[in-house]
């Protein structure tokens, strides 16, 4: 009996866990992607990254599909490994000695090229064997909008993909039928590209732009982080300054000059002065008396009072 208890206490704590710390699936990420591209559609999309009301709705909706109860931060940090990701795979399909494989969402290249990529650039390994299945949603959210527009006429050409092994398709967003998708962007474009590439990666200055366009946003998220860590930092030192710890100790009652010298060369430790300034007024003088180890007629006070004396 005590054991079912103890075990059944321990479920809200692991359910707790699991809300807390997100821990992605390729069907959890498919039904993100497919979230961002809805709101990309609807208008909601600006710059790099989506407006409040956007993320508002991803987050309840991706809480309805999963039961996964994460919050924006959470979401946004898998927005930007996702950016990272359509970064690396447009970077290598812009090469010549790279395919890319529709029916399997693959890159395709000999091990030899393969090994020469990577040796240059580490961050290709984690596509090398998995491929991108998600690639063409990708394309839709961080390409250019003259892009997605092409994107989109596009995928409603292509039918619903279910060629393509990817868990959960979406209907008219992730896959490419071989032979009909190919009539069709015949008779809307002339000079429509190969159907072994994927649509971003036809025009190689929109595809740099594209990594421009990530770096700088990557850049910003930076340095706003930064600035968020300078202000945090200078206002706990105002908080706990110097100067407020002298104001507080010149009021004190029963403050000799052996303890209030001691207690100057005390608050020169940052802890110090946050442990004494967020103390209550009555308990501050046994707290540093304890600290200073300051007793009257003792050698150490003897000798602070003469330092005292000098100054």
């Amino acid at each position: 009996m005590a054991g079912r208890v103890t075990r059944s206490r321990r479920l809200p704590t692991r359910q707790q866990d699991q809300q807390s710390r997100a821990r992605w699936t390729t069907p959890l990420t498919k039904i993100l992607v497919d979230l961002m591209v809805e709101q990309l559609h609807k208008g909601n999309k600006q710059s790099n990254s989506f407006n409040k009301k956007a993320w508002k709705y991803i987050c309840d909706e991706f809480y309805s599909k999963t039961g996964l109860k994460w919050d924006k931060e959470q979401l946004k940090n898998r927005y930007s490994v996702l950016r990272k990701q359509y970064t690396t795979v447009t970077s290598i399909l812009e090469l010549s000695d790279f395919n890319w494989d529709d029916a399997t969402g693959s890159i395709i290249a000999t091990e030899e090229v393969w090994a020469e990529y990577i040796r240059k650039h580490p961050d290709a390994e984690t596509v090398k064997g998995s491929g991108c299945s998600i690639y063409k949603e990708l394309c839709t959210i961080f390409s250019e909008p003259a892009t997605n527009g092409r994107h989109e006429s596009a995928a409603a050409s292509e039918g619903d993909g279910t060629s393509r092994p990817c868990p959960e398709p979406m209907s008219t967003q992730q896959e490419e039928s071989s032979s009909g998708s190919e009539d069709d962007e015949d008779d809307n474009d002339p000079e429509a590209i190969l159907p072994s590439r994927p649509i971003a990666t036809c025009n190689r200055k929109r595809g740099r732009k594209g990594i421009d366009d990530a770096i700088a946003g990557a850049i910003l998220e930076m340095a706003a982080a930064s600035k968020m860590r300078a202000a945090a930092m200078e206002q706990y030192n105002a908080r706990y300054s110097m100067a407020e710890c002298i104001k507080e100790l010149d009021v004190m009652q029963g403050v000799d000059r052996p303890l209030y010298f001691a207690a100057l060369n005390l608050f020169n430790k940052p802890k110090a002065r946050e442990i004494f300034l967020s103390l209550k007024r009555d308990k501050r003088m046994t707290w540093l008396r304890g600290k200073c180890a300051v007793v009257p007629g003792s050698s150490m006070a003897s000798g602070l009072k003469e330092i005292g004396g000098r100054i």
